[in-house]
């Protein structure tokens, strides 16, 4: 008698779980509309920058402690999680430790990006992705991003892969994270001369898409999906014979741009309290493209850029900001567009991390001494696969991307 009263107590709590955090959910995404003036939300991102480029380790971490108990870095008096943290550093090998070091600093600076809710768990992990180890950013003692780096294998890709660190930051993360967060990773990405590997925009109707699932594979059906004159491959996932927990997927994930429209309310609350909630969530991959931080920043335009139907689901909301479509092309139509990108990164770069020196420069340099610096440079590294009339033929429109409607070290243009 008392095993089923139990189950269904635990059901019950389970539940009520369920529609408190999807009440959660949704409050924290309708807040974030009112700040950004954005209906489209960035709900998953990942990059990869070189080990090179990585946060330069901090001076405790290069020249640590002789013993843990030693620890001088802590901000106050001694604290447990960075006793263990410290201490998982000195555990690692000699030839591991810068790489760990740089991966730990990285995942602390996007924790400081994510918000005050966040911070790195000061435990050395097994990694994801074929990465040995990862560090985890955590959010109520609950992993929501992680940075993992050194390779799990030998293979000559897995070799490339160990000069590299990788971040991956969930939806979890992305939903909670303070107003601004998608600037401050797009700027630490340019920073970091990171490339994006994935980024998710979310298109939420909280009430529901006019028509509902039927209409979203109507409209498929009808060629309104279509990209190129080319139908796309589409996958149907869930009940439809009921009319409960259904998706539908345009695209694909190895083509590196696929949409998936399906029951949010569903997913977040359960069968019993489903509500009309859901959502058009457009998945890129650099697979076949490049993926510009602009995505983090201007996510609105690059939803309404995948396609005329895309634009269409958009201009459904009452949207409070103009959208000007910015479309992610596919290779092979990619050359100009990848070279405006990497002279665009170059620029802000320059803006935001060389301006100050540049300035000294300017002032107190004479033309004969600031020409023996710059003659015969060889053009930045992710330049260099690029020849100068490429460069100098997508210069100047650079430029407008970088400084037209600047604002606080943002681009929006």
């Amino acid at each position: 008698m008392t095993r089923p009263a139990k189950s269904k107590l635990n059901q019950h709590a389970k539940t009520c779980t369920l529609v408190l955090d999807g009440n959660t959910v949704k409050a924290r995404l309708q807040a974030e509309r009112i700040e950004t003036k954005s209906m489209v939300h960035v709900d998953w991102v990942r990059f990869t920058c070189l080990l090179r480029n990585a946060p330069a380790p901090a001076v405790d971490d290069l020249f640590p402690a002789a013993t843990p108990s030693a620890i001088k870095w802590a901000p106050s008096i001694f604290d447990e999680r960075w006793h263990e943290l410290r201490k998982q550093l000195l555990l690692m090998p000699d030839p591991d430790y810068a790489a760990s070091v740089q991966a730990k600093d990285l995942a602390v600076r996007i924790a400081e990006a994510l918000g005050a809710d966040f911070e790195l768990h000061p435990e050395v992990r097994k990694g994801h992705d074929f990465y040995r180890y990862r560090w985890s950013i955590v959010r109520n003692a609950e992993e929501v991003a992680w940075v993992g780096y050194l390779s799990s294998g030998d293979s000559p890709r897995q070799s490339a892969q160990a000069k590299t660190i990788h971040a991956n930051i969930y939806g979890s993360a992305t939903t909670f994270a303070e107003p601004g967060w998608n600037h401050r990773i797009a700027d630490l990405c340019d920073e970091l001369n990171a490339i994006l590997t994935r980024c998710d925009l979310a298109l939420d109707f909280f009430e529901g898409i006019s028509g509902g699932m039927e209409r979203i594979k109507a409209d498929y059906m009808a060629g309104l999906c279509d990209s190129h004159g080319k139908r796309l491959n589409c996958n149907m996932v869930g009940d439809w014979a009921n009319g409960k927990g259904r998706s539908f997927y345009i695209g694909s994930k190895e083509a590196g741009k696929q949409t998936n429209v399906y029951e949010k309310g569903f997913q977040l609350f359960g069968e019993k309290d489903a509500t009309p909630w859901m959502r058009a969530e457009l998945r890129y991959g650099n697979k076949f493209r490049v993926l510009e931080t602009d995505m983090l920043r201007r996510p609105q335009d690059h939803f309404a850029g995948a396609s005329e139907w895309h634009a269409t689901l958009l201009r459904e909301h009452e949207l409070q900001v103009p959208v000007t479509p910015e479309p992610v092309p596919c290779e092979p139509k990619l050359a100009a567009q990848t070279v405006e990108a990497e002279v665009t990164r170059n620029k802000r770069w320059v803006r935001d991390v060389a301006g100050p020196s540049l300035a000294l420069c300017f002032q107190h340099m004479d033309a004969e001494e600031f020409a023996a610096i710059v003659e015969g440079a060889k053009l930045p590294g992710r330049l260099q696969r690029f020849k100068q009339h490429e460069i100098a033929a997508v210069y100047s429109a650079a430029k407008e991307r970088v400084f037209k409607g600047s604002d606080a070290g943002h681009v929006h243009a």
